[in-house]
């Protein structure tokens, strides 16, 4: 049978919109979050999970920069709400920042949520757990991203080897981890909570990771407010989610539009990119003995991200993104 030019220009059309289709991975991620401080991680988290469900994201491991007492239990929460009990966990075991929410949300879902993790004890030790999860994986295929502090991303790049790899912490990251993607900074100057709280750690992670960052800074997340259409959503309900926002947004006056959406920009930048929704600016992140930070443009592999989609396009899409239900699982 001879096809006629129109018929095989479609033909052709559809096969490569298939094999495009059949080409697309799902991105392998770490998931690092100071969970408490701020509850645009539970935002983060939902975002992660929807991402995940709609076939764009494998959750690899959900691992905590701070060590509060419920840091863990609070994880599986949102984890077991999703219906993926099982991610791996893991709390730093040493020093480490011990900040919980002062809302007291974080209590809140632990009380009335299923969870089989109780304590932090249970969980192993965050840096143990990135060296498992890295060493599994294939070469360059692993994106990081954190919303809290870079203790453990510190404490990565100077761990020895051991039962997990022969490798160094440095690097098991250079062969394993394909970009790291960070809510961190303020741009082009400023002082940012997560880099200035633990700044030890950030200056090593700033100055020694070998690979590609990408930053979403503070000037990018504080536009976008989050969380109303969540709390006044009657169709969902017994969602800790939506009770992490209903019991914090009324806490504060700065919050009576919404959450300011930092942690959330990471990890769609971290999922699906950043340039359907950004410019990025090359250059070198410079961190300071306080905290603080600049930009050195000549600089190379780093790169912050500037608005390009306007801000209520991106308000509506966190806010849709961090609505999603949990899909059943057989």
């Amino acid at each position: 049978m001879k096809l006629s030019p129109l018929l095989l220009l479609l033909l052709i059309g559809c096969t490569g919109n298939i094999v495009q289709a059949q080409q697309k991975k799902q991105v392998p991620l770490i998931f690092d979050t100071d969970m408490g401080p701020d509850y645009d991680d539970v935002g983060a988290i939902a975002l992660l999970h929807a991402l995940a469900d709609s076939g764009e994201a494998t959750i690899l491991a959900t691992i905590a920069s701070t060590k509060h007492a419920k840091v863990a239990a609070t994880l599986n929460v949102f984890n077991t709400y999703f219906n993926r009990p099982n991610i791996p966990i893991g709390v730093p075991k040493g020093k480490a920042l011990d900040i919980g929410a002062w809302q007291k949300w974080d209590s809140l879902v632990v009380a009335n949520y299923p969870h089989a993790v109780q304590s932090n004890e249970e969980v192993m030790d965050a840096v143990a757990l990135y060296r498992k999860i890295l060493a599994a994986q294939p070469d360059g295929s692993v994106t990081v991203v954190t919303v809290g502090f870079l203790t453990n991303l510190a404490n990565l790049l100077q761990s020895p080897a051991d039962q997990y790899s022969r490798l160094s912490g440095a690097d098991l990251v250079t062969k394993k981890v394909k970009q790291l993607v960070c809510m961190a900074g303020w741009f082009p100057a400023g002082k940012e909570f997560n880099v200035h709280k633990d700044s030890a750690a950030s200056k090593t992670v700033f100055t020694q990771w070998p690979g590609t960052i990408i930053l979403s800074g503070f000037e990018v997340g504080v536009e976008i407010l989050s969380g109303l259409p969540l709390i006044n959503n009657n169709a969902i309900q017994k969602s800790p989610v939506k009770d992490a926002f209903a019991r914090s947004i009324p806490m504060s006056k700065q919050d009576v539009n919404g959450r300011m959406s930092w942690d959330e920009t990471a990890v769609l930048i971290a999922i699906r990119g950043w340039s359907a929704y950004y410019a990025a600016q090359p250059g070198r992140f410079i961190i300071h003995e306080d905290g603080s930070n600049t930009w050195d443009a000549s600089g190379k592999g780093h790169f912050y991200v500037v608005r390009k989609m306007p801000v209520p396009e991106m308000t509506a899409l966190i806010n849709q993104l961090i609505m999603h239900q949990p899909m059943t699982r057989r």
